[in-house]
């Protein structure tokens, strides 16, 4: 008992020396020791230090939080595609195949990265651009010889009625066809559209520089190939004839199937916009007459939009050779080309969107009947009532005839004196 009375007399003093106020602690310098009496109360927890990561994004550098694959994923550039317009409004969109790259009408307003881009991709990017129903081919080779285009260089040997191959001096290729639509292997946009559109134009039959329309896909040169294919919609040019036997024959005829394919479809995306719009104002009557304003319904009009139908259906089936399963030109030519101009129409659902055409047609050409029948009716009723209205002219004429020769009777007899 002794020895624990003689401990807590000497534990108290000390413990309420430890308890006392920060007086009793003079204030040390930050770089001296602490205390060994005041070493457990400053104990505090620590924590692993936060690892700075070098990032070369000044994004990242600025937040001060380590790379995520979020992050990363969000900062990296992707990968870049051919752009093409959107197919807002087109026939497309009915059609199960992937969508391909395709401008619905020149743009006025480019923005400096997409022209650095363009400018760095012309060279393996294939464009088609359609500004008129149809081309006189001896006017654009005469055109093209002015502006100093070799024409077929290669010996190709196809009739220029239905396609002249021009070289420039960039060794681009340019392929116009009588459908109205120029095709271009490496040849710079803006390149292309001052010549379609400034001096090819002169040798347009029904330009239609409102309704431009533009198609682009990529094409990779293959050195160690012979033969050419297509992955999804990117063109897979073998070269090797080219490269070893500097001959480019082969490479010149693959183009030209491949770009025949290719010009269907900015013909097609013509026809499309003109149906839409065609549609449009269909929709508009419609909703005239859903209104009960059927007085406005004229016959002018309905001829006019019977017109404009006839003229697509024919454009699409019998004008042109967008319908045509294989051009005549590679009748006699070897089977690849065949095979390279379908390879061009599978990728751009090109019969998809034929017969999607050919169905909206049919659809506009039923609602046009009945149009045509209203108007009918309207006509038989104002030609039934102008009948009734003569009939009733003539009862009249006829009551009076007879009402004058009744009165003219009565008269004498009226005038005679009575016998008396």
């Amino acid at each position: 008992m002794g020895s624990c009375h003689y401990y807590y007399k000497i534990s108290v003093p000390l413990f309420r020396g430890l308890c006392a106020p920060t007086r009793a602690l003079p204030s040390l310098p930050l770089h001296s020791p602490s205390p060994p009496c005041c070493r457990q109360s400053m104990l505090v927890p620590s924590f692993p230090c936060r690892k700075q990561s070098f990032s070369t994004s000044h994004l990242l550098r600025s937040n001060g939080d380590k790379e995520s694959p979020e992050n990363t994923l969000s900062i990296a550039a992707p990968k870049r595609k051919p752009v093409r317009a959107p197919a807002a409004k087109s026939l497309r969109v009915g059609s199960k195949a992937k969508q391909t790259k395709r401008a619905t009408e020149v743009r006025k307003a480019v923005s400096s990265t997409s022209l650095e881009s363009d400018e760095l991709d012309y060279r393996r990017t294939i464009t088609a651009i359609c500004i008129a129903r149809a081309f006189d081919m001896d006017l654009v080779q005469e055109h093209l010889r002015l502006h100093g285009f070799e024409l077929d260089p290669d010996g190709t040997g196809f009739d220029p009625q239905a396609v002249v191959h021009a070289r420039g001096a960039n060794n681009g290729d340019i392929f116009v066809f009588p459908s109205g639509t120029v095709v271009a292997w490496s040849v710079p946009s803006d390149t292309l559209m001052t010549l379609a559109t400034k001096q090819l134009i002169r040798a347009a039959e029904f330009p239609h520089l409102d309704q431009v329309e533009v198609e682009k896909l990529e094409f990779t040169p293959e050195e160690t190939r012979d033969s050419s294919y297509m992955k999804d919609e990117v063109v897979i040019l073998g070269t090797k004839a080219e490269v070893t036997e500097n001959n480019r024959l082969d490479t010149t005829l693959a183009k030209i199937a491949f770009s025949s394919g290719l010009a269907r479809s900015p013909k097609l995306a013509v026809l499309e916009t003109n149906l839409m719009e065609y549609l449009s104002d269909s929709e508009n009557m419609t909703n005239v007459l859903v209104g009960g304003s059927q007085h406005k319904l004229n016959r002018r009009s309905v001829l006019k939009m019977t017109g404009q139908l006839l003229g697509l259906r024919a454009q699409l089936n019998h004008y042109s050779d967008i319908t045509e399963e294989l051009p005549d030109m590679f009748w006699d030519s070897e089977y690849k080309l065949e095979d390279y101009y379908n390879q061009m129409g599978t990728a751009l659902a090109v019969r998809q969107r034929i017969a999607i055409l050919n169905r909206r047609i049919d659809y506009a050409n039923e609602n046009l009947t009945v149009l045509r029948e209203m108007i009918s009716e309207t006509s038989g009723h104002r030609l039934e009532w102008i009948i009734i209205y003569l009939i009733t002219i003539e009862v009249l004429f006829e009551l009076r005839r007879v009402y004058r020769e009744e009165f003219s009777e009565k008269e004498p007899e009226m005038g005679r004196p009575s016998v008396g």
